[in-house]
């Protein structure tokens, strides 16, 4: 089911300004919605606190972004130390040391080629960055007519205007269409719900990666410039990819001439277990659009990883990329950014979360005996619980129902009950999970245990 209405917001608390002055993202701003909005004044570890001393578990890092937990001392250390050396210098024409340090380790780090590095100051703002840099690539090298993009149904991209045309969720995009043109949709790999070979996960793998390339040879390969996948797809909750998909879709671009855009901005910096997500499922991409995770949510700050070959015309004569912003590798963010991966490294975050992932998988898999619960799904450190009427057909809500239940209780029964997550409703109904990395069973246990009751109510509802 896939309706129009936003994320399921939380709306609990206290905050008159909040409700008066300021506008909320993805939040319903009704007067009865906005009656009583949760104020949140500190974070340490794995935890944060509200305005009146409430604690509550932090289950999607912020939102997918604090890897290294919050209250992180050395990465407000870092950020004073650069403020009061060089706080502010633009990237035009120009560089400064923290950008270059973190251009030269994140070029280092990357698969392959990848060792180029456009700085940005979000995850859509790289989403849009890799788009025209894919369009501006093939005007220069002699094929002007290579503009278009394939997405998968119901994944999330950004909310520019770019961007949102690549995102394919209908809901988020009908009140600001018309959108730029050029951009298609093919079946994402949620194997739970597959249309077809739904008894050979691999088979549906290879359909799915198939679907591709007729989307390609429809449009015609001469007017298609990229694919953008997610390693892990977030929305619809974190559908994994099949074995073999990323290495049929990358046999399909290299035939094509096609690039592959692997967009990372969640899945990077340890969300799966490793600095790229592409390392783990072994393809290499053209361009990695990267964020949130790469300061764990403590500056703004994105990047797009560029192969050499799209550096290519760029590097001689007098072609340039017309593209940046004033905050694009900020120094105080890239500051932030080289001493939370010195962090994550010190900590062995990535092998923390391989070394867990089994653990927490299995912690939540014990919610399958609960009659609300479908499918658990993910990896790493990043799961999605779908909700379901009737296990045995896979029935899903109803638009009304999932109103009613993601909305008028389950958002704000896990947020009264301590846990921050996500009830979201965009594909079908799921909770989100995507805690920082630092967690450990006894953070497990906790989301099972709120999540069991908080279900448990939902279930009543139906």
């Amino acid at each position: 089911m896939t309706t129009t209405a936003e994320p399921a917001g939380i709306i609990t608390g206290s905050g008159t300004a909040a409700r008066d002055n300021l506008w909320l993202h993805f939040t319903r701003h009704s007067r009865e919605d906005t009656a009583d909005i949760p104020v949140i004044v500190r974070g340490e570890g794995a935890y944060i606190w509200d305005d009146t001393g409430k604690r509550y578990l932090d289950g999607l890092a912020g939102l997918f972004a604090v890897q290294v937990g919050h209250g992180r001392e050395e990465l407000a250390e870092a950020a004073a130390r650069q403020t009061k050396q060089l706080a502010y210098f633009p990237l035009w024409g120009h560089a400064h040391p923290p950008a270059l340090e973190l251009a030269e380790r994140l070029a280092a780090a990357s698969p392959g080629d990848l060792n180029r590095v456009f700085f940005t100051v979000s995850g859509g703002e790289s989403v849009e960055t890799a788009w025209k840099l894919a369009k501006q690539y093939f005007k220069l090298t002699g094929k002007p007519t290579k503009h278009k993009v394939i997405s998968r149904a119901l994944a999330y991209h950004g909310t520019s205007q770019g961007a949102l045309s690549i995102t394919g969720i209908p809901g988020a995009k009908a009140d600001f269409e018309p959108l730029v043109p050029s951009t298609l949709r093919v079946p994402n790999t949620n194997f739970y719900r597959a249309p077809e070979h739904a008894d050979d996960y691999e088979a549906y793998g290879r359909w799915a990666a198939d679907q591709i390339e007729q989307a390609i040879e429809f449009e015609g390969a001469d007017t298609v410039a990229a694919v953008f996948l997610e390693p892990v797809q977030n929305t619809g909750g974190c559908f994994v990819p099949p074995p073999g998909y990323f290495a049929r879709v990358r046999e399909i671009c290299d035939k094509h001439d096609v690039l592959l855009v692997s967009d990372e901005v969640i899945c990077a910096f340890g969300r799966v277990g490793y600095d790229f997500a592409a390392k783990r499922y072994g393809y290499q991409p053209d361009l990695i659009t990267t964020a949130k995770g790469l300061t764990s949510g403590y500056a703004p700050l994105g990047a797009v990883l560029a192969s050499e070959r799209l550096m290519e015309p760029f590097a001689g004569g007098e072609a340039t990329f017309m593209h940046g912003s004033t905050y694009g590798g900020h120094p105080v963010s890239c500051a932030v950014a080289l001493a939370n991966l010195d962090l994550i490294e010190r900590e062995n975050l990535y092998g923390h979360v391989l070394d867990k992932e089994t653990a927490f998988r299995a912690t939540l898999d014990r919610l399958t005996d609960l009659p609300i619960v479908g499918d658990v799904r993910g990896t790493g450190f990043f799961y999605g619980i779908e909700l379901v009427k009737d296990k045995a057909t896979k029935e899903t809500f109803t638009a009304a129902e999932s109103e009613r239940i993601l909305r008028g209780y389950l958002s704000n029964a896990l947020f009264e009950g301590g846990l921050y997550c996500r009830a979201d409703d965009r594909a079908e109904p799921v909770v989100q999970l995507s805690p920082p990395l630092i967690c450990d069973q006894p953070q497990f246990d906790e989301m099972e245990q709120i999540l069991r009751e908080a279900l448990t109510g939902a279930w009543k509802l139906l």
